[in-house]
C-alpha cells in the first residue's frame, strides 16, 4: 500500500499539485514498482493477467466505440 501512496503523491506532482524534487524520474520507478506488485499478486491469486487486460481492454474500446457512434 507504501508504494500505491508513493505513486499518487508523485502523480499529484506531476499534475504540479504538489513539490517532489525530481518527480519525473521518481515516478518511471514507483509505476515499476506497484506493476511488480500487481503482478505478483496476478501470479499468486491465479489471475492470467495479459488474458484479463485484453479482455477489459478490449470492453473498453467496445464501450467507447459505441458512445461515439451515438
Amino acid at each position: 500500500m507504501g508504494d500505491v501512496g508513493d505513486l499518487a503523491k508523485l502523480v499529484q506532482a506531476h499534475a504540479g499539485v504538489r513539490t517532489i524534487d525530481e518527480h519525473q524520474a521518481k515516478l518511471g520507478h514507483e509505476l515499476s514498482d506497484c506493476l511488480w506488485s500487481i503482478m505478483v499478486l496476478a501470479n499468486k491469486c491465479g489471475v492470467d493477467l495479459e488474458a484479463e487486460f485484453v479482455k477489459n481492454t478490449r470492453e473498453i474500446s467496445e464501450y467507447v466505440s459505441d458512445e461515439l457512434a451515438k
